[in-house]
């Protein structure tokens, strides 16, 4: 479910991204787009895989581009790996870049974070350009969650295709006995000789 609220904020973001680039002509247009994945690596212990993705929707090359993501609080959450903020020479027109860090949290509660703000320099341009990334849906960290079914996946394979597979398999046995000579036959021919 929420994948695809993430995909429609960003077919949302890419479709005003479009808009916006067709209005302004020789400039670069930054699209962002925030991912958060949640993990358990143990009882009591959460963790966050924080995707952020950057595109060029413009027809100009955007230089300096500068990715921040501080709107993760230090008493809440630890940095596992990578880091918040990424800095690219340049994106080209259509051009992506991908940053990830991972953040761990042992407090329970909703969480609600921030866009990332994203800067860039235009060549004709003397001020930095801003941008937001998409913003992300409330984060329920460490809530209890229905027991996830291991072999879900399987049940679904067998009830979907077990009674294709049982027919092919008789097909199969019977195509065997019909074409494979008998024991019986090969005796009387030993015999006959």
């Amino acid at each position: 479910m929420t994948m695809m609220r993430s995909l429609l904020l960003l077919l949302v973001a890419l479709a005003a991204s479009a808009a916006a680039a067709s209005a302004v002509q020789d400039a670069p247009f930054v699209v962002a787009h925030k991912k958060v994945a949640l993990s358990r690596p143990g009882p009591g212990v959460e963790r966050l895989a924080v995707t952020l993705d950057l595109y060029n929707q413009g027809s100009v090359t955007a230089y300096d581009v500068s990715l921040n993501d501080d709107s993760w609080p230090q008493e809440a959450f630890q940095l596992i790996s990578g880091t918040t903020s990424k800095i690219v020479d340049k994106l080209d027109p259509g051009a992506t870049a991908s940053h990830n860090f991972i953040l761990e949290t042992k407090t329970q509660g909703k969480f609600q974070g921030s866009p990332a703000i994203i800067r860039y320099r235009v060549p004709t341009k003397a001020a930095l350009q801003e941008a937001y990334s998409t913003p992300m849906f409330p984060l329920d960290i460490l809530a209890e969650r229905p027991p996830q079914q291991k072999f879900e996946w399987a049940k679904r394979l067998v009830g979907k295709y077990g009674p294709l597979v049982s027919v092919v398999s008789f097909v199969g046995v019977f195509v065997y006995l019909v074409a494979s000579p008998s024991k019986s036959a090969a005796a009387k021919s030993k015999k006959k000789r």
